[in-house]
């Protein structure tokens, strides 16, 4: 179902269609990775304007698309300056995130520690990342942080999740010995008007 109409957007969902159209989560991830890249650097595709529209208060989330047949959901996701996120995870959902427009800073963790509702992780490293560029993430590798490291200017991202992501856990320190505390945090759309 088409949740926006924008220029190239067909030619998008028919390059989605076929690149998820496999049975293994690795080859859908590894599919949708390389195809998003090439999808970034069409010009026949340009997203619609509301996604280059920042919300000063939280990173923005805007549905572009949801396939009814395979069920995977297209967010772009626009980050102002300095905006990202806490350690969180995709809900146990595979992910491809690509980056659209602007710069990010990802850092992947892994859960490397677990006591009751306390939890620990390790950096894996950050990376920063431009147009053209896309990563996947496949439960249990599935934490991360996202931060838009530029002060002056916003950066959009495409994530194609495996189904509609509408809650998520977020994890906050919870004191300087590296245990962090787990949060439910519902997920909601921005408007694309």
């Amino acid at each position: 179902m088409l949740a926006l109409d924008f220029p190239g957007c067909q030619h998008l969902v028919e390059r989605l269609d076929r690149a998820v159209d496999h049975d293994r989560d690795a080859d859908i991830a590894n599919a949708l990775r390389h195809t998003l890249c090439e999808l970034i650097r069409d010009p026949s595709v340009r997203l619609p304007n509301c996604v280059f529209a920042e919300v000063k208060e939280h990173y923005a989330r805007r549905e572009l698309y949801r396939s009814e047949e395979f069920g995977y959901a297209v967010i772009a996701m626009t980050w102002g300056p300095g905006q990202g996120t806490l350690v969180h995870d995709h809900a146990g959902m595979w992910c491809v995130e690509g980056v659209w427009h602007g710069e990010l800073e990802i850092t992947p963790y892994e859960l490397v520690e677990r006591d009751a509702e306390r939890y620990r992780f390790e950096s894996r490293g950050t990376m920063n990342v431009g147009p053209g560029s896309a990563g996947s993430l496949i439960p249990p590798h599935e934490y991360h942080t996202i931060r838009n490291p530029n002060a002056d200017s916003c950066a959009i991202t495409l994530h194609i999740y495996r189904g509609p992501m509408t809650q998520c856990s977020v994890f906050r320190p919870l004191a300087q010995d590296g245990w962090y505390g787990r949060d439910r945090r519902e997920l909601s759309l921005d408007a694309t008007y």
